[in-house]
């Protein structure tokens, strides 16, 4: 298996570049990154965000780690972004993905990606709106991945999430959303799905798991989130604890449908009130549970 981790468990902890650098190469024994954007966000004065998320990237790199990719943290998915209810919340979406691709870029870093958004409550239950709404979207994502070519990047994801109140949630909007987009993009736009949003039983019911996910949309899947889950919330466990998922199923997972390039990255999101000796022995010891030294 491909093993990185997202940086969701460094957030309000380990901000300074080279110590973060070392903890990941040194106690967690990782080679592949996906920095969050919750750690620079994209909305700060563009000067100052670039210059503190190029210190990141550097650091990384002259530790000889690997960042793969920037993704949108919890700050980020705090906002309805191109599926709220009207247009200039939908352009201040549209605004922070290209800013994030813009960080991006000066990071040298290939790729940059989302959740896709929400919609509001009432429209969420409008099938006319949703509809009229998401054109409106995958337009914008059009534009996007143009900007995203411009600036260099070679890839944008997007994340499907477990709420029906949301796009893309099911593996069949996630099929969807790839055929609306394929071929109208300059750069590919994919999906990377979280193990812990498709196996969320009580919205998926029988098909929340992987296989229908690959089923479904596989040829599109480009990256993954994995974290440990009971299949009833979306916990972003570590794997330090029981549930579902552990490195046999993974491995399984991986050899049955013969993945090559599809990074599994660790996303891990702790309370803030953990301590920080908590947090770093746990993320210890889910690295060691997934043998992460050992990954190829």
């Amino acid at each position: 298996m491909k093993l990185g981790v997202n940086l969701s468990f460094a957030v309000k902890r380990w901000l300074e570049p080279e110590a973060l650098a070392a903890l990941i190469h040194d106690r967690l024994g990782v080679k592949y990154v996906q920095y969050t954007w919750d750690l620079t966000d994209p909305w700060w004065p563009a000067a100052e965000r670039d210059r503190l998320a190029v210190a990141y990237a550097k650091a990384f790199r002259d530790a000889g780690l690997v960042v793969e990719s920037t993704f949108g943290g919890l700050a980020s998915y705090t906002y309805n972004h191109v599926l709220a209810p009207n247009a200039d919340l939908r352009k201040l979406g549209k605004e922070h993905l290209k800013r994030a691709i813009d960080m991006t870029a000066a990071m040298e870093v290939p790729a940059t990606g989302m959740p896709f958004g929400s919609y509001s409550s009432a429209d969420a239950v409008d099938p006319a709106r949703r509809e009229e709404i998401l054109k409106l979207a995958e337009e914008a994502w059009v534009e996007l991945a143009a900007h995203a070519a411009e600036s260099g990047l070679e890839m944008l994801y997007v994340e499907p999430v477990p709420l029906g109140t949301e796009f893309p949630s099911t593996a069949a909007d996630g099929l969807r959303l790839m055929q609306d987009l394929d071929g109208k993009t300059e750069v590919p736009v994919r999906l990377l799905v979280d193990w812990g949003h498709a196996m969320f039983e009580p919205l998926f019911g029988i098909e929340a798991n992987m296989d229908h996910w690959m089923k479904t949309c596989g040829d599109y899947i480009a990256a993954y989130h994995i974290q440990q889950t009971d299949g009833q919330l979306d916990r972003h466990w570590s794997f330090a604890q029981d549930g579902l998922l552990n490195k046999g199923v993974l491995e399984d997972f991986w050899k049955r449908y013969d993945l090559k390039e599809q990074t599994f990255f660790a996303e891990f999101v702790y309370p803030f009130e953990a301590t920080d000796e908590y947090v770093l022995g746990d993320m210890v010891a889910s690295m060691a549970a997934l043998d992460v030294a050992k990954a190829a």
